[in-house]
């Protein structure tokens, strides 16, 4: 049996659909809108001064799945299928936080989105490791974005970091 040259093996067949049917497509890049969101976190400060750090594995994510919606079909592995929103000002106000996590893990952190069920907040960090940070602690997704997206949309349980 050939492979069908018009499928993918990037993601599983159900995260390529819940991708596809948000309106993902491999080769897909806004890199305008990526800039935009660069600017509007690089010019945002916290009352307390911290800042966002804005790096190339964050920009190159939100140019290829930022502004998706992302919604997956079925049961999940061993939990629910998370929805996604990827837009990165969902974690505008979590600079501190953010910069916590990446001196915690010795590198810088920077917002992807959020899980919308549970307002998780999404996160890069400068090697593309992809986390998720919530009321109870915070979450490692996997080693660069498509594993972090099939992780949440695959419904498969996460590493914890911390304890809440």
């Amino acid at each position: 049996m050939h492979a069908d040259r018009s499928s993918t093996t990037r993601f599983s067949v159900p995260v390529d659909a819940a991708l596809r049917a948000a309106g993902w497509q491999p080769g897909r890049w806004d890199i305008k809108q990526a800039e935009v969101w660069a600017d509007t976190l690089r010019g945002h400060q916290s009352p307390a001064g911290h800042r966002h750090a804005v790096f190339p594995a964050a920009v190159e994510a939100w140019a290829e799945f930022g502004g998706l919606r992302i919604s997956a079909q079925g049961p999940g592995r061993q939990l629910a299928p998370a929805t996604l929103h990827l837009d990165p000002l969902h974690g505008l106000h979590m600079a501190r936080t953010l910069g916590d996590l990446g001196r915690a893990l010795d590198t810088d952190v920077c917002p992807l989105g959020e899980e919308s069920d549970s307002r998780s907040v999404l996160a890069i960090d400068t090697e593309g490791r992809v986390y998720a940070l919530d009321h109870t602690g915070d979450w490692y997704l996997g080693p660069d974005i498509d594993h972090g997206l099939t992780t949440l949309l695959a419904g498969i349980e996460p590493v914890r970091l911390t304890a809440g």
